[in-house]
């Protein structure tokens, strides 16, 4: 069933409950007012000398005795709830019966022993408890309700056509402006076109659902902006290993021409550009995994996490006799273990990699708050902006090893974590500072 199918059904269903109870609210009031009319007659006919004694026309009034006779005698029906009353063991009631194929309204009164009833005009005393039944025909009254029903049916029935009817107009006017919204949409799928903005018009819900499209839109051609310049700059990096492995793989075809000397020099240096395309294989899909990586979330130590990468980077930084010194407070956040732990170590490498032989690394981390500092050259001001972007590299770092991944992955961790990461100089070690804020979780 399509949209416009359920709201044009929608439509003719809620009117066709509407009109079903509204007949059904006006037979019942119509008939309650008419038998209330009757009632009150009946019962402003149970006075003395008021009755008729006319079976058939009008209101006639008729004494029941408890052994089934009746004053006037009459061929009246007299069942068990006549005789109840007529016996005292029921109260005065009103009921509907059927006499002869006609309709007629009752009126049930008991009589106590020995009281004195005008039965058409003639006093009669009761020996024993009695019922005295006043009965009007409303055999007329029920012909008019039926006949009222069919009107009913016929308003309902027309109620039901003219609600179709409406149902289709309203339903083509309504969805007139979703079907330009719709067709907007498959011409953006048709034509590619990302740059593509609908009109958003009015603060309403078809304005809102534009609105929303409209950031979809822009977020995808953002997305996919950085794929096409991630995959630019990937290919950019990865030119100037492979073609430096080409070269010594030439250069390797002609070993016995080489001294023992040169030769494992040539090997060594195609080892380590293979270790480079390896870490920036490694890298860039770590990028690919964007801001929402696999595993679960769950509360980290993240003063453990920190002891743990604070550890590693000790075994590198011995090589050149580097001080590590760290003051690191219990606290916990929530996110992915590897995740967080691949940020630290990042930021860990740099700081060994620029600090200089003898150099110093302090490491904090208190109430969510990571602080890595060094006594290498810095990050000047005007390189500050763009150390987090992929593949940027300062001119100072270019002839050293590395993709210039390795700070864009932080941020992108950082974001995931829903934290932020800056940069700048240490007022007491000379070099950078790179400062994490993660938010922390409060532990019972």
């Amino acid at each position: 069933m399509t949209f416009r199918s359920r709201v044009i059904a929608a439509t003719v269903g809620v009117a066709a409950i509407a009109v079903v109870l509204a007949c059904f609210a006006a037979f019942l009031t119509t008939r309650d007012a008419l038998i209330h009319s009757v009632d009150e007659s009946l019962y402003a006919e149970a006075t003395p000398g008021n009755g008729s004694n006319s079976p058939h026309f009008g209101a006639y009034v008729e004494l029941v005795l408890p052994n089934k006779e009746t004053v006037p005698p009459a061929d009246m029906p007299i069942d068990s709830t006549i005789l109840s009353v007529a016996k005292g063991r029921s109260p005065a009631l009103f009921r509907t019966a059927i006499v002869d194929g006609r309709s007629v309204r009752e009126f049930i009164e008991p009589i106590p022993s020995g009281s004195i009833v005008s039965i058409s005009g003639v006093p009669y005393v009761t020996k024993t408890t009695a019922a005295e039944m006043f009965v009007v025909d409303i055999t007329g009254q029920i012909s008019q309700l039926r006949s009222l029903v069919r009107t009913l049916v016929l308003v309902a029935f027309g109620g039901l056509l003219l609600a179709l009817g409406l149902g289709l107009l309203l339903a083509r006017a309504a969805l007139r402006p979703l079907e330009d919204v719709t067709n907007e949409i498959e011409t953006v799928a048709e034509t590619n076109d990302l740059g593509y903005r609908l009109v958003e018009g009015e603060a309403d819900e078809l304005g809102r659902l534009r609105r929303v499209f409209n950031r979809l839109l822009s977020t995808v051609e953002s997305s996919q902006v950085l794929q096409r310049q991630l995959v630019v700059d990937a290919s950019h990096e990865l030119r100037t290993p492979l073609t430096s492995l080409r070269t010594n793989a030439q250069v390797l075809s002609r070993a016995q021409e080489l001294n023992p000397d040169d030769l494992l020099q040539l090997t060594n240096d195609m080892v380590t550009q293979v270790d480079e395309l390896a870490a920036l294989v490694t890298d860039l899909g770590e990028l690919a995994r964007g801001e929402r990586s696999e595993g679960a979330v769950e509360s980290l130590r993240l003063d453990e996490c920190l002891d743990e990468c604070i550890d590693t980077a000790r075994t590198y930084a011995r090589i050149k006799e580097i001080t590590i010194d760290a003051t690191v407070t219990p606290s916990t956040v929530l996110g992915r273990r590897d995740r967080l732990i691949r940020a630290v170590s990042n930021l860990l490498t740099n700081a060994v990699k620029f600090t200089p032989t003898n150099g110093h690394i302090a490491v904090s981390a208190i109430e969510g708050t990571i602080t890595v500092s060094d006594s290498g050259p810095g990050i000047s001001e005007e390189d500050q902006p763009f150390i987090f972007d992929r593949f940027w590299r300062a001119a100072s770092a270019r002839a050293l090893p590395g993709s210039g991944l390795g700070l864009s992955i932080v941020a992108q961790v950082v974001a995931e974590l829903g934290g932020t990461v800056s940069v700048d100089r240490d007022p007491l070690l000379g070099g950078a500072r790179f400062t994490i804020t993660l938010p922390v979780v409060e532990t019972t």
